[in-house]
């Protein structure tokens, strides 16, 4: 895409969000933009955290994972 294209498509989106008077959108997309300029949470985790969301995420790839019916009746039974 062109830098032509590009400033064209940002002209379009200035003239809609100046339109825009749903407070909700507003924040929404105030909020992606605050986000853009934050570090990934990922960079920011322990080792030891990244290891459990690892093996959380290895655990859900091998089919051992429980809906959260039952993960709340086996915390209330325990």
């Amino acid at each position: 895409m062109s830098a032509a294209e590009l400033n064209g498509i940002k002209l379009d989106l200035i003239a809609w969000i100046n339109q825009l008077s749903d407070s909700d959108l507003i924040y929404f997309l105030d909020g992606l933009r605050v986000s853009r300029d934050k570090k990934d949470w990922w960079e920011e985790l322990l080792t030891a955290q990244k290891k459990e969301v690892l093996a959380g995420l290895k655990d859900a790839e091998a089919g051992r994972v429980m809906d959260s019916e039952t993960f709340w009746k086996k915390l209330n039974n325990a």
